[in-house]
């Protein structure tokens, strides 16, 4: 039966659209018949433990440890299933958002939050085109103000956004009349797409190289010399800074560099508010890494423009659509989502310059694009930690109960007076940005970013939704943000080990979601939560499979059913219809190739094995007191030859590092007992080897993940093959865990 013409129009002018997953059908049935499988296992690990086939401790032993493992694999697997019951895809309509809001004055504004912390691991070349594409933006100027928060405190990066400023008024109007969409400058001249070639843009080129030429050799020299300095404003901003200034040691600095009030660009066009805040750092306060500087910002913002509406973003994470804020206000400003309840809208991290074949899964396609979807079917995505549109009411307190900040001029509803360059308000806004303005405020507990966790997103984003707020996922066509990806196996592994730490913060604390999460969200998006706060134990089952069979096997020892056992057929099916599933639904929600997702499950067991590991023992030895490395940036540099390497799909070990010896030991030892089940196989064929039957294909399985570090250990010669030391330990090691093996298995 078709719509009738209301229907129809009504639907034409909606705001957004959305669909189920057409694989939602077959998950919700494939779940049960799985779940009655996993119990099935479990029943079988009691069995044999209660009443053992053998009495030897060896058995019993090797029976309670893949019990555990197997009980932490279908745990996972039950947090991952709330995923996959009411997924949905969004699809907003830009051109109805008129419809809704009539007039461009009536777009809220947006306040941009884009933090850095280090000029020389985070260039600021690279923030500073972040922040041009998004003061670029397809929306009213005077409704946009651009923070850039600078923990470093740096003069070099103030010198860069000096530059940028005036740039941008010619970057800006450019960008306008020609409808440019990279409207990063870098990308924007660095790509081959044709582009017109007239004397404005090698005009506009030749500026925006003279503006790169002076912040790199700025950079180089580690201070601004004289010679870069235009004028007494310039000299006045730069006269500030001291020597004795250390990163964590400095007051606030808070420049207003353009000012939507006064500055114009060359046409005479109204320019976005654009302000450098360093907030004062001391080593004797707490100053709670990134959660603490936006909250800074959000205090700063809410003194000096406090639009209704805010944007986070990583310092590399440029806009690579410039109507981008026009999508997040077709659910913003929704009034059949229930603006009141909506605390956010979060886009996925998409990542320029990975490789083809996506080697170390820095796409993330399961944690920032499916998972996402599946939790918009609940009460929305959890906050990935940029690319995110705020309401900022969302950070005072509950929907039917906000919580009243200590001043009323930093809370949401503070009308700005002032310019932004105005004596008064620059003097609350420094005020606000000092390290000891927090004492006795509930900054960072009920307002605001919350402290607590390492991972500020996860942990912010559960306590929105604990307090009843709701989020929206937004996964336009075309990727709406663009960021840098480490290229370095080292950093990956290293950034996701804090990552880990952080995770273990959430779901160890009082706080955790398997408690509050279950009691406050219900059993699904509790669990979903619990997924993510307690990712890095996928560590345990991953090292008890990565080395436990393959010992049982080298010493001839069987644990699992033999072939001819029906049990045999359960663990076939649990293995099969896993991994069958997880590619069908990879390569297919998220239109990715095979490929991908060989690679996607490589680096499951790889982390498992590294930053998952690490990340655990850095989190019990933090719990003891005992401290750590703590927080360190990833580093934005790429090292040319590195770059090369990696887009011809090759790892990047180089240095010797402690994370890679468990992966390499796993890898050598794979190796051997697989060999050694093959020469058991061709001495003696399938049947007489028919209980480790398993225990071959398993250790077969783990050599083929394990061939990129083969190559690099064996074959490689070029500065990114594994390093000689790390080899060595792990050949030492594994030998001396074999011996341990065998001297268990003979009991």
């Amino acid at each position: 039966m078709e719509d009738d013409p209301t229907t129809r129009r009504r639907r034409s002018s909606a705001l957004h659209t959305a669909d189920r997953w057409p694989i939602t059908p077959f998950n919700r049935l494939f779940a049960p018949i799985y779940l009655l499988a996993v119990l099935a296992l479990l029943y079988r690990h009691v069995t044999n433990l209660l009443v053992p086939a053998t009495s030897s401790p060896s058995s019993f032993t090797t029976t309670l440890a893949l019990l555990v493992a197997d009980l932490v694999l279908a745990f996972m697997w039950a947090t991952t299933q709330v995923f996959r019951m009411n997924p949905i895809r969004r699809r907003e309509a830009v051109e109805n958002l008129n419809d809704v809001v009539a007039e461009e004055g009536e777009l809220p504004g947006v306040d941009v939050f884009i933090c850095t912390a280090d000029p020389y691991k985070e260039p600021p070349l690279g923030v500073v085109n972040t922040a041009l594409s998004v003061m670029a933006y397809d929306y009213p100027r005077d409704r946009l103000a651009v923070y850039v928060s600078d923990d470093g405190g740096s003069a070099l990066t103030l010198f860069a956004f000096v530059e940028a400023a005036k740039f941008a008024a010619r970057w800006l109007p450019f960008c306008e009349r020609n409808r440019v969409v990279e409207r990063n400058p870098a990308v924007y001249f660095g790509s081959n797409r044709g582009h017109p070639v007239d004397g404005e843009v090698e005009e506009i080129k030749t500026m925006y190289e003279s503006m790169k030429h002076k912040v790199e050799h700025v950079v180089e020299a580690g201070k601004v010399d004289d010679q870069f300095i235009d004028g007494p404003k310039e000299q006045e901003a730069f006269g500030k800074w001291s020597d004795k200034f250390t990163k964590h040691n400095h007051p606030t600095f808070i420049q207003v560099l353009l000012d939507s009030k006064n500055d114009k660009d060359v046409d005479g066009h109204v320019m976005p508010n654009l302000i450098y805040v360093s907030r004062e750092k001391s080593s004797t306060s707490q100053h709670h890494f990134k959660a603490g500087a936006l909250n800074v910002l959000l205090r700063v913002s809410a003194t000096m423009t406090n639009q209704p509406i805010v944007l986070t973003l990583d310092c590399d994470m440029y806009s690579n659509d410039p109507a981008t804020p026009r999508r997040a206000m077709c659910y913003l400003c929704d009034p059949k989502l229930g603006p009141e309840n909506s605390a956010f809208v979060q886009f996925p991290q998409k990542y320029h310059g990975i490789n083809e074949n996506d080697i170390y899964a820095g796409e993330f396609q399961r944690l920032f694009q499916a998972m996402p979807m599946g939790a918009d079917g609940l009460c929305g995505p959890h906050h990935v930690g940029t690319g995110c549109f705020f309401r900022r009411r969302a950070f005072f307190g509950s929907p039917s109960s906000p919580v009243a900040p200590e001043i009323p001029e930093v809370g949401p509803d503070h009308v700005v007076g002032g310019s932004v360059r105005s004596g008064s308000v620059l003097e609350l806004a420094h005020r606000v940005a000092e390290c000891g303005y927090e004492n006795q405020t509930s900054w960072g507990s009920k307002m605001g970013f919350r402290y607590g966790s390492m991972v500020e997103d996860l942990y912010t984003g559960f306590h929105l939704h604990c307090e009843g707020w709701r989020s929206i996922f937004c996964y336009p066509e075309q990727p709406s943000f663009l960021g840098d990806s480490p290229i370095s196996f080292a950093d990956v592994l290293i950034q996701q080990s804090r990552w880990s730490v952080g995770a273990f913060e959430l779901s160890m604390s009082k706080k955790s979601p398997l408690f509050m999460g279950i009691r406050k969200l219900g059993w699904l998006m509790g669990l979903g939560y619990c997924h993510f706060s307690f990712w890095p134990i996928w560590s345990l089952p991953i090292t008890t499979y990565a080395f436990l069979p393959q010992l049982a096997l080298l010493n001839g020892v069987s644990v699992f059913p033999k072939v001819s056992d029906p049990w045999f057929l359960l663990y076939t099916f649990l293995f099969l219809g896993s991994y069958l599933q997880d590619m069908l639904e990879f390569t297919t929600v998220s239109n990715s190739t095979f490929r991908r997702w060989w690679n996607e499950q490589r680096i499951w067991t790889v982390r498992g094995l590294s930053c998952f590991l690490f990340g655990g023992f850095d989190f019990v030895l933090k719990s003891l007191g005992v401290s750590t490395k703590g927080f360190s940036l990833t580093s934005k540099v790429v090292d040319e030859e590195q770059r090369q390497r990696y887009e011809k799909g090759m790892f990047e070990f180089g240095v010797s590092s402690p994370i890679f010896l468990p992966m390499a030991m796993a890898a050598l030892i794979n190796l051997v007992s697989f060999g050694f089940g093959l020469g058991r196989v061709l001495t003696g064929g399938w049947w007489n080897v028919e209980g480790l039957v398993l225990q071959i294909v398993l250790s077969g399985f783990g050599v083929l993940n394990s061939v990129p570090i083969y190559e690099a250990m064996v074959v490689r010669r070029d500065p990114g093959k594994f390093p000689a030391r790390g080899s060595f330990a792990a050949v030492v090691v594994s030998v001396v865990l074999c011996s341990l093996a065998s001297v268990m298995f003979s009991f």
